[in-house]
């Protein structure tokens, strides 16, 4: 399958049901804000990253995620991984299990948010969710078949932290990940910014007026690990990011990201579809009575 298959597969997934967005949502594929989901929501979307690394082939690498939220302080996510390699193979690639806990409900200047994740995936994994420690091109260049016999179990820890300022929205994460094994924890971080074109004034029933974009930067990378805190053989990304929430419930995001050291990927670009549906949980009980 090739990537350009993968990804319209991917989009179709995201474009089987009906749904109904709530609110915008901030247009960034790696930093999380303080936003959580509404309880009883369900939302579907797929985060796609595409990209080539040197000396080896394109690859698209698909997160499709399944977001809930339990209660207003506590939003739990599974996502189901996957990719596609040039001249190599299709493969499923592992499961996340994430939760993020609010633990203060009002708003403040900065509002806190802990993240808590389980990953059970293969070394062929290529979503690139986050960069941490000495994560690299070269980490991706390895033949599908070779890669998936490494098998992750690892805990990853973040704190998330949030500010909304008038239209803008800045949000910065801190990241420790861990092997399940006698390894060292490994640091990252992701920063972003955004805010909307134009601040919506009511709801009006149009595609493409400038309330509906939201436009922001967002940059992450790797801080090295326990062994070694440094930014030397780490990998950093940088890029614009677009988000379009369309009439009826779509909302896509684009993001070009570009490579600031010579271990990153020189470009990844990643696409994102999204669905939510309001009261998912109220209609599973009423069908369960």
């Amino acid at each position: 399958m090739s990537p350009l298959k993968l990804f319209c597969f991917s989009v179709l997934l995201c474009f089987l049901g009906v749904a109904t967005l709530a609110a915008q949502e901030k247009p960034y594929f790696v930093t999380y804000t303080q936003d959580l989901e509404e309880p009883g929501n369900l939302e579907i979307e797929t985060k796609t990253a595409i990209a080539r690394p040197d000396a080896s082939n394109r690859f698209a690498a698909t997160a499709l995620e399944f977001e809930y939220g339990l209660r207003a302080w506590w939003t739990t996510e599974l996502y189901l991984d996957g990719q596609t390699t040039a001249a190599d193979s299709t493969i499923f690639t592992g499961f996340r299990i994430e939760n993020r806990l609010r633990p203060l409900n009002s708003e403040h200047i900065i509002n806190p948010v802990l993240y808590v994740e389980y990953e059970n995936i293969t070394g062929a994994d290529k979503t690139i969710i986050e960069v941490v420690g000495h994560d690299g091109q070269s980490d991706l260049a390895t033949p599908n078949a070779e890669a998936r016999k490494e098998h992750q179990h690892e805990a990853e820890l973040k704190l998330l932290l949030s500010s909304n300022l008038r239209h803008w929205n800045i949000s910065e994460n801190f990241i420790a990940e861990k092997k399940l094994r006698h390894a060292p924890w490994e640091f990252g971080y992701a920063i972003a910014a955004a805010r909307p074109i134009r601040a919506a004034y009511g709801p009006r029933e149009c595609t493409f007026c400038a309330e509906r974009f939201i436009l922001g930067v967002e940059s992450y990378g790797g801080l090295g690990n326990t062994d070694s805190l440094t930014l030397h053989d780490t990998s950093h990304y940088v890029g614009p990011t677009a988000q379009w929430q369309l009439p009826g419930g779509i909302r896509l995001t684009f993001e070009p990201a570009f490579g600031l050291t010579d271990s990153s990927l020189n470009r990844l670009y990643r696409v994102g579809v999204a669905y939510e549906f309001e009261h998912f949980g109220r209609r599973f009980k009423k069908e369960a009575q």
